[in-house]
């Protein structure tokens, strides 16, 4: 069947896309390289003619909060439209652990009135939350440096490879529409300061890690079980230090 992915050249989109082909479904990826642009509207109508399941896993290009909540407000429902007269049967979307727990911060926000969006639309529809990715570590490690120290909050923390959240992403989209939403995370669970306390020490980072409760994340405070999931959750298998020494050799 013909699988549109939304963001479909980025780092969980082109994984998506190659599994998908892999078993046998006509993949197509869709972003503003491929001439799609959810948030103008430019080649939606077009690419998602003839889908039987639309997946999005694209993202705001800022992360500000009024413009991730306008980023998703606007290209979820120029999207939505496009499928309900294209007669799209589901609607996948990607979303983050904990979103719906911290409406305070900006970015949570953004991805909840995405939600909303989907859950009102009446097309039928799966939810999957994720934990963060291995991939962008260094990345939240940049994000959270003052000089020559990353300031983490020790909260818990339970981050999964992008070829898992891939996985259970390609598999809720094949599968019947859940009109809910799942959870799914890492093998491991850790303190976020001493995950990265770990993690540098493998990548021979210099920078000294300092646990900081009030280090925030994504704007804002982080409290205990903010970033990890409830009963009921999907757990990958893949573990942090082999996913490194994967990437790495």
């Amino acid at each position: 069947m013909k699988i549109v992915v939304i963001g479909g050249t980025g780092l969980i989109g082109s994984k998506l896309v190659a599994r998908l082909g892999e078993l046998g479904h006509e993949a197509v990826p869709a972003a503003p390289n491929t001439g799609v642009d959810t948030l103008t509207g430019e080649g939606v109508a077009e690419v998602v003619d003839g889908a039987s399941v639309v997946i999005d896993v694209s993202n705001s290009p800022s992360f500000e909060d009024a413009a991730v909540l306008e980023f998703f407000r606007t290209s979820t429902g120029n999207l939505l439209a496009a499928e309900e007269k294209a007669g799209v049967g589901h609607h996948v979307v990607l979303s983050v652990v904990g979103a719906e727990r911290r409406p305070d911060i900006g970015y949570f926000r953004a991805k909840n009135a995405q939600e909303a969006l989907v859950e009102e639309s009446g097309i039928p529809f799966s939810v999957v939350h994720a934990t963060q990715f291995f991939e962008f570590a260094h990345r939240i490690a940049d994000e959270a440096t003052d000089g020559d120290k990353v300031r983490m909050p020790p909260v818990l923390f339970q981050p999964m490879a992008g070829d898992e959240v891939a996985q259970a992403v390609g598999a809720a989209a094949v599968g019947a529409p859940l009109n809910g939403r799942i959870e799914i995370a890492g093998p491991e669970r850790f303190r976020m300061d001493e995950f990265f306390r770990t993690a540098l020490t493998a990548w021979g980072d210099p920078r000294e890690v300092v646990s900081d409760p009030h280090a925030r994340y994504f704007g804002g405070e982080m409290q205990e079980r903010n970033l990890v999931p409830g009963e009921g959750a999907t757990f990958g298998k893949i573990k942090y230090a082999d996913w490194l020494a994967s990437a790495t050799s």
